[in-house]
């Protein structure tokens, strides 16, 4: 029986990665050995949704994201912003609710999301 999802981020800076998690996210975490932190997350969801092959709507298939959620992201991108975390665009009303991106050592960004 599946007991719960790991996630991973590949990176070139993975101790700056870790250390942006653990600091600016401020993720609890337990030491792997080596150096290898794990980081213990909240509640967790996932979503399956259609793929558009024409590219207008959504995603490719095989595509996967990543989204960290909130419950009031206005409050969560000033905290983040005070603790000098680069955010890409504004927040963005996608229906299902406010969206935005912030970016994480390595070079890439990650979903910030409210659920309406």
């Amino acid at each position: 029986m599946i007991t719960g999802v790991h996630t991973m981020f590949y990176t070139a800076k993975a101790e700056e990665l870790r250390d942006f998690v653990k600091d600016k996210l401020g993720f609890s975490h337990f030491d792997a050995g080596e150096g290898w932190l794990i980081f213990n997350l909240p509640a967790a969801d996932m979503g399956v949704h259609p793929s558009d092959e024409s590219g207008q709507q959504g995603s490719p298939s095989g595509t996967h994201d990543i989204s960290f959620m909130c419950d009031n992201i206005q409050e969560t991108v000033s905290d983040l912003r005070s603790k000098g975390v680069e955010f890409k665009g504004e927040i963005e009303d996608h229906g299902y609710g406010w969206v935005t991106y912030f970016k994480v050592p390595g070079d890439f960004y990650v979903q910030l999301s409210q659920m309406k």
